[in-house]
């Protein structure tokens, strides 16, 4: 096969590596001709090492589900410039400049995931339930309280993920601004209305702001830890800080890691897509008549929330030894970016993919991954996004756009950040 089939147009490659890509259509614009005529091909723009770019549902389901010969700790897990990745090595030793879950392979991923698994199985979840649906129904009513208008992703779908993550985390709620501004600082690091980002900073002064923010997370748990240690609670932060890997305190990189983890994509991908359902409720005729009427038809509006919002646009993988996928070599060493917002816009899986549809059955949205990496949180999310709608549908009678949706500039996690709404409550 020549090198000029395999081989993404430079367009293409350079629209995959742009955040503003990911603010608008132009990457799903993108994804649809790479599904089209070129599923699996190389992306090589400039400053950036090639790597395959997997746009298929059935491609990325197979290579989450072989994590051994498409490891997550040889090479970044998220996109990454040439010039970055090299500054990670030469200051944590790894591609990594925090080792979460997310970074690890065997033997260590299942060990660490371990420590808080069952925290996060149905049956655990189920009795925070009612813990849950009290700031559920906080939130119901701070939007109600806005007087019938109201910015839905700045007014609720911000605060209400980030106080659910925070309670079972065990951080106290007049920290949550300081956990909310550090997590938008790390996932849209490369948005321009980010409080840390200024267009003219050269690429070391932009890694030197990252770090900043990691220093942050790192100085924060660090006090939480010591504080759990002295004072437990039923919370994840006791169990964190004072879990044990093979008889052994969990090292501080790693702890940093695992609390950085949960405080951030905990809440960040939820509040994309419960956002994203909000979108849908106001622009979809009748949606909100229908789901209002029937509540048992909220955990369908979830799911595919899920799926349009897609909030970890990508994840990146490398290829520990040659494999064959769709008839083209990946070689040992290759470096792959796992495109899950295509996926679940590809056509052989979902019928009129870019129809917001809660009828569809069933959802094969894969937003939370899938195999040894499959999101931890996903029944909390789910939970939580149920719980908020069950509590604010039956409180809102209409509900319409009342200005432009803008969306999070950044090619790793992205969603609305702006969602001007004007309601009549019920």
């Amino acid at each position: 096969m020549s090198e000029k089939t395999l081989n993404l147009p430079v367009d293409i490659a350079r629209t995959l590596v742009s955040p503003q890509a990911y603010a608008g259509e132009a990457v799903l614009d993108a994804y649809r001709w790479m599904r089209a005529y070129n599923p699996l091909g190389v992306a090589a723009p400039e400053g950036f090492s090639p790597f395959w770019v997997v746009t298929k549902h059935a491609d990325i389901l197979q290579i989450s589900r072989d994590n051994a010969l498409f490891p997550s700790a040889v090479r970044p897990t998220t996109l990454t410039n040439i010039e970055s990745e090299d500054r990670a090595r030469a200051l944590t030793g790894s591609p990594h400049l925090v080792r979460s879950l997310v970074q690890m392979d065997e033997p260590d991923h299942m060990k660490y995931r371990l420590l808080t698994q069952a925290w996060f199985m149905p049956a655990n979840i189920k009795k925070r339930e009612d813990e849950v649906r009290v700031l559920a129904r906080r939130a119901a009513q701070e939007f109600i309280a806005t007087g019938g208008r109201c910015d839905f992703v700045k007014d609720v779908a911000l605060n209400y993920p980030l106080r659910v993550v925070m309670n079972v985390l065990g951080v106290p709620e007049e920290d949550f601004p300081r956990m909310l501004r550090l997590t938008q600082e790390l996932f849209g690091a490369s948005d321009p209305e980010t409080e840390r980002f200024k267009a003219a900073l050269s690429n070391e002064q932009f890694f030197g702001l990252v770090m900043a923010v990691l220093q942050d997370f790192t100085d924060y748990f660090e006090k939480l830890t010591a504080e759990r240690r002295a004072h437990p609670k039923d919370d994840l932060a006791t169990l964190l800080s004072n879990a044990e890997i093979d008889g052994q305190p969990l090292p501080p990189f790693e702890r940093t890691g695992y609390y950085t983890i949960i405080a951030t994509a905990g809440h960040d991908t939820t509040s994309s897509s419960t956002a994203a359902a909000m979108w849908a409720l106001a622009t979809q005729p009748g949606l909100l008549e229908r789901v209002r009427g029937d509540l048992s038809l909220v955990p369908a509006l979830v799911e595919e929330a899920i799926r349009w919002a897609t909030p970890v646009k990508t994840f990146m993988r490398s290829a520990s030894a040659d494999a064959e996928l769709r008839g083209r070599t990946i070689r040992a060493g290759d470096w792959l970016m796992l495109c899950y917002a295509s996926g679940n816009r590809d056509e052989e899986v979902f019928e009129n993919p870019d129809a917001f549809d809660i009828d569809r059955t069933p959802n094969r949205q894969l937003a939370f991954g899938s195999g040894a990496h499959v999101c931890l949180g996903q029944h909390l999310a789910r939970m939580e996004m149920r719980i908020l709608f069950e509590e604010l549908l039956p409180r809102v009678r209409s509900v319409q756009l009342a200005g432009e949706a803008r969306y999070v500039e950044s090619f790793f996690v992205s969603g609305l950040k702006s969602l001007p709404v004007a309601f009549e409550a019920a």
